[in-house]
């Protein structure tokens, strides 16, 4: 069994209220989870308007599958207008 995990970190711009950048987070969220099978929350910057880290785990037995799916995911992810992509750490274990 091999286990990769990635966390992105989002900058959201323009939002002015905790309630506009949870309904872009959980959006975001539910059509990665639903296009990709994956594990998905939000893990860090939870009060804060401006910035979001979602953490995305995948579990297969196969290491290249789980590259080639982190960068669908980050493909996807950059051609969201709603924010900025920054920092991406991945592992695999």
């Amino acid at each position: 069994m091999i286990v990769g995990v990635m966390t992105a970190h989002l900058s959201l711009i323009g939002i002015t209220s905790l309630k506009g950048k949870r309904s872009i987070v959980k959006s975001l969220i539910g059509r990665l989870k639903s296009r990709f099978n994956i594990s998905i929350s939000e893990v860090d910057h939870q009060d804060s308007k401006n910035i979001a880290v979602v953490g995305i785990s995948i579990v297969s037995n196969d290491s290249a599958f789980i590259g080639r799916q982190f960068d669908s995911i980050l493909d996807f992810m950059r051609k969201d207008g709603r924010f900025f992509l920054g920092q991406v750490q991945r592992e695999t274990f």
